[in-house]
C-alpha cells in the first residue's frame, strides 16, 4: 500500500526529494509550490505518483486544507515558513518533517510536538540531521565524555573565486548559519556563542580548510547531552580565506541586520554561481573516557554529486534530500516514535545508513 504524502516546496533540494521518493512506488505524492515556474519544471521532470499543486503557502488554512488526507508532510519551505507549515500539519494530524536550520522556528516545532498524535520530526538534513546522528552513534561508545567536536562542509571541488565557495542550496539559510547565534556546550553549561568566531584550521587527505562558528547545526544535541559532556560545538568547513570575506561582509559593512539581508542574499544570488559540481565534508571527533583511559575516537567522510534515476544530483542535494527522506521511511516503517518531538540522535546510525535513502551516506 502507498503512503500519501505531501511535499511543500519544489526548489533545488524539494527537486531532489522528488527524485527520491517518486521512483520507489511506495509514495503518493502531491507536490506544492507557489512558484508556477518551479512547478512547471517538475512537470515537465515527468516525476511517477507525483502531482502538482500551485498554493499560497503562507496560509495556515489553505496550508491545512492540503495537508489533510496525507499521512506525511514534508517541508522543503524557507524556515519562516516552518511555523505555519508545522501547526497546519498538526491541525491535518499529519507526520512533519523539515530540514530548517533554524533555531527559533524548531523551538515552535517544539511545542507544537507536545501531546501531539503525528510524529514531528524537524531538522533532517546533513547539519542538522545526519551529523547529530554520528555524534551520538560515537559519543555512545564511551562511559564519560569530555569533548563532541562537529564539523560539516558543502564545498565546491573546484573553487575559483575569492570565497572558494558557490552557491549549492538555501541562500536565506546559509545567510541565517552566517548571522545568528549558536549555541554550544563550555565546560559544562549551555551556551550562546557568535557565529562566524573561533576560527580553526586543519587538513584533511591533504586539503587545508578552516571552521568556524555558524548557527543552527548542533539541532537538540545540546539538550540530549547536557549534563553528560563537557565540550560540545559545531562548526561550518570552507576552504582557507573564506570567513575573513564573509566576515566583512556582514559585520564591517553590516549586511548581517536584519533589514539589510535582503541585499546580502542579492549580492550572493548576483555574484556567486549555483554548481553541482561538489563535496560534502562530514567530521566527528570525540573525546572521552573508555576501559579507564581518555582516548579520542573519530568519523570522517567525503561524499560527491553523483546522478541518480538519470539526473544529476549535487552532494549537498544527495546529502539532504537522502537525510529526510530516510528518516521519513523509518517512521512510517514503525522504526522511530509515532508521535510528539523525534530528534535525530534517537536514530540509530545503523538503521541509518541501512535504509535505501541513508545508503549514500556510507557509499
Amino acid at each position: 500500500m502507498t503512503t500519501k504524502l505531501i511535499l511543500l516546496g519544489a526548489g533545488k533540494i524539494g527537486d531532489a526529494i522528488l527524485n527520491l521518493l517518486s521512483h520507489t512506488g511506495d509514495y503518493e505524492i502531491t507536490v506544492a509550490d507557489r512558484d508556477a515556474e518551479r512547478l512547471k519544471y517538475v512537470e515537465q521532470a515527468g516525476f511517477p505518483n507525483t502531482r502538482i499543486v500551485q498554493a499560497d503557502l503562507s496560509d495556515k488554512a489553505a496550508v491545512t486544507e492540503l495537508i489533510r488526507g496525507h499521512k506525511v508532510t514534508m517541508s522543503a519551505c524557507p524556515y519562516f515558513l516552518t511555523p505555519i507549515i508545522a501547526g497546519a500539519a498538526k491541525a491535518a494530524n499529519s507526520h512533519y518533517f523539515d530540514l530548517t536550520e533554524d533555531v527559533e522556528s524548531t523551538r515552535i516545532v517544539k511545542q507544537l510536538a507536545e501531546n501531539a498524535d503525528c510524529a514531528f520530526v524537524p531538522q533532517c538534513g546533513l547539519a542538522p540531521g545526519f551529523i547529530s546522528i554520528v555524534a551520538n552513534d560515537v559519543a555512545k561508545r564511551f562511559e564519560t565524555l569530555r569533548d563532541v567536536s562537529m564539523r560539516v562542509g558543502a564545498l565546491p571541488t573546484f573553487p575559483n573565486n575569492a570565497l572558494k565557495y558557490n552557491l549549492t542550496w538555501s541562500t536565506d539559510g546559509l545567510i541565517n548559519e552566517y548571522c545568528n547565534p549558536c549555541e554550544a556546550i563550555v565546560d559544562g553549561e549551555l551556551r550562546e556563542t557568535a557565529a562566524l568566531e573561533e576560527i580553526e584550521h586543519f587538513s584533511l587527505d591533504g586539503i587545508d580548510y578552516e571552521a568556524f562558528n555558524t548557527s543552527g547545526g548542533l539541532g537538540t544535541l545540546c539538550e540530549s547531552l547536557q549534563g553528560k559532556v563537557q565540550n560540545l560545538n559545531y562548526k561550518t568547513v570552507r576552504y582557507p580565506g573564506h570567513r575573513d570575506i564573509v566576515k566583512m561582509l556582514i559585520r564591517d559593512l553590516q549586511l548581517g541586520k536584519l533589514e539589510r539581508r535582503p541585499i546580502l542574499k542579492e549580492v550572493m544570488e548576483t555574484a556567486i554561481p549555483m554548481t553541482k559540481q561538489d563535496v560534502v565534508l562530514v567530521f566527528v571527533s570525540v573525546v572521552g573516557m573508555r576501559d579507564g583511559r581518555l582516548e579520542q575516537e573519530s568519523y570522517a567522510k567525503k561524499i560527491y554529486a553523483q546522478e541518480v534515476n538519470g539526473q544529476l544530483l549535487s552532494a549537498i542535494q544527495l546529502t539532504t534530500a537522502s537525510g529526510i527522506c530516510a528518516m521519513v521511511d523509518l517512521v512510517v516503517t514503525g522504526k522511530l516514535p509515532q508521535h510528539g518531538l523525534v530528534r535525530q540522535e534517537q536514530t540509530l546510525l545503523s538503521d541509518f545508513l541501512a535504509n535505501r535513502f541513508g545508503r549514500y551516506y556510507a557509499i
